[in-house]
């Protein structure tokens, strides 16, 4: 047996139907933050903090980056 159901929704009402919480503020919050950094200037010491965040394997990661962007620089 196959049942399909339509439901015509708004992204908005489809989360309060699933309960699920307003996000909304923090995701505004979170734009600005983000503007407010990119107006100020982007030090390199920020870049380097983000990337080591975001690499995997910490320091290892971090290395395997610098090596790409190196072999990538015009001599």
């Amino acid at each position: 047996m196959k049942i399909t159901a339509e439901i015509d929704c708004t992204p908005e009402e489809a989360r309060r139907a699933m309960g699920l919480p307003d996000l909304s503020p923090i995701h505004e919050r979170y734009i600005q933050t983000m503007i407010e950094t990119m107006e100020s200037g982007v030090k390199p010491e920020l870049l380097e903090a983000m990337m080591r965040n975001w690499a995997p394997m910490g320091e290892a990661g971090m290395t395997i980056w610098r090596r790409l962007f190196e072999a990538g620089k015009p001599s």
